[in-house]
């Protein structure tokens, strides 16, 4: 028995001995696979801080994987002379063979993905690329794509909103907060991060043609919309010291930095030759606004040139200003081409390499819309001529938009939802509400507009723009919208009989914005046309005439070969002669206008009864248009710019200084219509306006009151405006300028008080030694509903 437990201790020691061996194998073993197959790195931990992950993946990259983050890519076949570089086929399918040649590396943005594609494909795109890169790239970093939303997502299908300087004659902050937080949504489901929206120029020059693309003439007006823009694209989330993008939301790009709207000569890219008090005073508010109120992400250059300098190459600008003095530390990305055109337009540099060096040591994060200068970045750090420091403090942006927007966890996205969201009937009722509120009511003499239902038998529809959906530039195809002779045709129905004349043609060729060819119309054949007109117009009780410009007449004008800015703001195409040929036959006329820029329609608002303005009013117009005019909508839209009576008053801009306008030998200095105009079918009465208190200190606030009262016979909107005018300076100052507006709602007879703040930040100007002051004196404010039409009262401020 001894023997026997003997042995048995002795196995069981044995046994555990083994057990022992083999429980530390495994152990082993299991720590040898751990090394093998680590765990995924810190930059993916979504868990740890955003500047730790990008320290991280900082830390890994190559200097060639750096710069790719720094570069674009576009799928335009026109600029690649390499086929092998071109990821997609004919058809714009992905290629993953050849995206080996573009994106080993990985790759910072790839442009406007959204062309000629729809929700669904769309996303089946933007998500084998993002797949493409994560499972082929050696650290898998996600790629941003842009597209442009200026209106809506320019993309088939996408919701058509009213253009720009449509939406800044609702004076809506509130609407266009929500329709750019619907643009967002419509962009992102398809795969877009980045929008390159909103414009921040102020139009000062008409004949420009991207007068279509802002918000207007006034740095105050701009400022609010362009606040209420970038809010509503980037959301809530990414308010306040730690921003998140959420899926439904996008970044914000503020553009053109800076001066960019009153180009010498009217023509775009022209120089900017004004002093840096007038930039600081007017040109700069908006941006300003951009980045300290609303936390935009990304900044874009404008083309043009501040005294001499291109502003894709004014340090000044981006880096002391822009990010010094405000703070911004988002991305600056390149205008398309920018950094290449300091060669091939401003030739300040003699080649690609110093196109890029100039550019990226001046605060240009990216190039885009492809790598055109900035693949030279990585020989000349090696070289010495760049330092790697100075890269990484720009990939370093670039990394923390991609980790901000949450595309490291999640890049994809769902092609169901994006068919879903994209020009849903939500977003349709936003397109029409804005549609409603951007139409302006120029004139209306004698109550010709609403026209009573039944009232009219035989209504004649003519003009150049009666049978086409007019958009505007940077649109798509939205897949709805109708024109107005059919809007006019459905809202009458059978009880009028509806007749149709062409008129004239504005320009021959289509009015297709991309085209190079423009062909203004033919006198000869618009004789003939109008002629035809006249006629239809006779057999007629009331003429509804379509004019004004089209795609094609006021324009981005990109390249030598591709026009758009203009030496006359006339109507083209012998619209005139159209009016005084339907006007002779002796019937009630209304004019409604579409187009991208003021018009000097001195004839028509001499001789036209009732004139009204929609500038491009998107896929919903034509229905909004029809309900202005048979009173289902009552018009309360205010002008965002000034019109002038001709191209020799210009610059007309409302807010000149007191020397700005003497007498013409030819002409009153007096515009067509003044800035803030807008009648309606209501008619609105001010009063007791005041300021409590009347007197303050410099750093003091005051509280502006006015009532409003709708004298008219039905509910109408009407947008209050507060102007001051600082009476004296040590430096010369406006004879008035924008300091607050709201639009309001009122039944008839009802009155509302509304009610405006000033304060140091509307009070104060830069003095002789460029110090913001506001400085001890008499202040006037005038309230009204335009900036001509004001009821005043005074406001001291007393040295304390």
């Amino acid at each position: 028995m001894r023997l026997f437990f003997r042995f048995s201790a002795c196995m069981a020691l044995v046994l555990a001995i083994t057990a022992a061996v083999a429980w530390n194998a495994r152990i082993a073993t299991a720590q040898a696979q751990q090394q093998a197959t680590p765990s995924a790195p810190p930059y993916r931990d979504a868990k740890l801080p955003v500047e730790q992950r990008i320290a991280d993946l900082l830390s890994r990259m190559t200097l060639d994987e750096k710069v790719a983050q720094l570069e674009g890519a576009w799928e335009n076949k026109s600029f690649f002379s390499d086929p092998n570089m071109l990821f997609v086929d004919d058809k714009g399918n992905f290629l993953p063979d050849h995206a080996a040649t573009l994106l080993k590396n990985g790759l910072g943005e790839i442009s406007r993905p959204s062309e000629h594609r729809d929700p669904r494909v769309m996303v089946e795109f933007t998500n084998s690329i993002q797949k493409w890169v994560k499972e082929n790239t050696r650290l898998g970093i996600p790629v941003l794509f842009h597209d442009e939303c200026l209106h809506g997502h320019v993309a088939p299908k996408g919701t058509s909103y009213p253009t720009a300087i449509a939406l800044a004659s609702t004076w809506d902050p509130a609407l266009l907060h929500e329709i750019f937080t619907a643009t967002a949504a419509e962009a992102r489901a398809r795969g877009i991060q980045q929008c390159l929206a909103p414009v921040l120029d102020l139009d000062r020059d008409p004949r420009w043609g991207r007068t279509e693309e802002t918000y207007g003439e006034d740095p105050y007006l701009v400022s609010r919309l362009g606040v209420a823009a970038i809010t509503g694209y980037q959301g809530a989330s990414f308010q306040g010291p730690e921003p998140r993008l959420d899926k439904s939301h996008v970044m914000a790009t503020a553009k053109h930095f800076a001066v960019h709207g009153q180009p010498e000569s009217g023509t775009n890219v022209g120089p900017a030759l004004y002093s840096e008090r007038v930039i600081r005073e007017y040109w700069l508010k908006p941006f300003e606004a951009a980045v300290k109120e609303a936390n935009v992400a990304t900044v874009m250059p404008s083309y043009n040139e501040i005294d001499g300098i291109p502003n894709h190459s004014n340090k000044h600008l981006m880096l002391d200003v822009l990010r010094g003095e405000w703070g911004f530390t988002g991305l600056i990305t390149s205008d398309y081409f920018g950094p290449q055109e300091l060669r091939t337009v401003h030739h300040i540099v003699a080649n690609q390499e110093e196109a890029a060096r100039v550019a990226f040591e001046s605060g240009v994060d990216i190039e885009l819309p492809f790598n055109q200068t900035y693949g030279t970045l990585v020989d000349q750090v090696k070289a010495g001529k760049i330092s790697e420091s100075d890269i990484d403090v720009s990939v370093t942006r670039m990394l923390r938009a991609k980790f901000l927007a949450g595309m490291f966890e999640d890049p994809y996205s769902n092609a169901d939802y994006a068919e879903k969201i994209t020009n849903s009937p939500e977003h349709q009722a936003i397109a029409l509400k804005a549609a409603h509120e951007s139409i302006i009511l120029l004139k209306n003499e004698n109550n010709l507009l609403p026209l009573a239902k039944g009232k009219y038998k035989r209504i004649a529809v003519i003009g150049p723009n009666a049978n086409e959906l007019h958009l505007g530039g940077y649109s798509n195809q939205p897949g709805r919208g109708v024109s107005f002779l059919q809007a006019i045709k459905t809202k009458v129905g059978s009880s009028a009989e509806i007749s149709y004349a062409l008129g004239c043609k504005i320009t021959e060729t289509d009015p297709d914005w991309d085209a190079d060819k423009v062909v203004l119309g033919d006198p000869a054949l618009n004789a003939k046309r109008i002629e035809e007109a006249a006629k239809v117009a006779a057999k007629a009780d009331i003429v509804l005439l379509a004019l004004g410009g089209n795609e094609q007449t006021s324009r981005e004008a990109w390249a030598v070969n591709h026009p758009g800015d203009r030496t006359s703001l006339d109507l083209y195409g012998n619209q005139d002669d159209l009016v005084k040929a339907v006007l002779a036959t002796g019937k009630p006329t209304v004019v409604f206008l579409q187009h991208g820029s003021p018009n000097t329609i001195n004839y028509i608002a001499e001789h036209v009864p009732a004139i009204l303005d929609g500038w491009y009013l998107g896929q919903e117009g034509g229905a909004a248009i029809a309900d202005v005019i048979f009173g289902d909508y009552n018009p309360g839209a205010k002008l965002p710019v000034t019109i002038p009576r001709s191209v020799g008053q210009l610059p007309v801009y409302y807010y000149q200084k007191p020397s700005g306008k003497r007498e013409y030998l030819d002409s009153s200095t007096l515009p067509l219509f003044p800035f803030g105009w807008g009648l309606s079918y209501a008619n609105f009465k001010y009063s007791n306006v005041h300021a409590t208190p009347d007197s303050i200190g410099p750093q003091g606030r005051t509280t502006v009151t006015a009532d409003i009262t709708n004298t008219g016979s039905v509910r109408g909107d009407e947008v209050a405006q507060l102007y001051i005018r600082d009476e004296i300076s040590s430096v010369t100052r406006p004879v008035k300028e924008l300091r607050g507006f709201h639009r309001v709602s009122l039944n008839p007879g009802e009155t509302k008080t509304v009610e405006f703040t000033l304060g140091p930040d509307e009070l104060s100007f830069l003095n002789r030694d460029m110090h913001r002051v506001v400085e001890p004196g008499t202040f006037t404010l005038m309230v009204g509903g335009n900036s001509v039409d004001v009821t005043t009262a005074k406001l001291e401020v007393v040295a304390k």
